[in-house]
């Protein structure tokens, strides 16, 4: 397995609808977008890593940076996407952000 990639993590919101993606040179974008519910909720539904990126921890890197992110805001997470849901379930130090249940 290679290193780490050097990558940057960046969120980028437009209307009701958000990502975060992952950058690095010579590799295609990782993204996680999200939904926006309201003002204190976000709903994750979709993390894709291409091949090039897997193994390297950037998924869990985004899910990471959404926990972050939505903690300093006081934000809830609602996460739709398997593997969003995954990582959040095996890091007991990140449900803290957890909210309801989307309909």
């Amino acid at each position: 397995m290679t290193d780490k990639p050097d990558y940057t993590i960046t969120r980028e919101v437009s209307g009701s609808k958000g990502r975060y993606v992952a950058r690095a040179p010579g590799l295609p974008d990782a993204e996680m977008t999200f939904s926006i519910l309201n003002p204190q909720t976000i709903i994750i539904d979709h993390t894709g890593v291409p091949d090039e990126w897997r193994g390297k921890g950037v998924g869990k890197a985004l899910v990471e940076r959404g926990v972050l992110d939505a903690r300093a805001e006081g934000v809830r997470i609602v996460p739709l996407c398997p593997f969003a849901k995954a990582q959040i379930e095996r890091h007991p130090e990140w449900q803290d952000v957890l909210g309801g249940k989307a309909k």
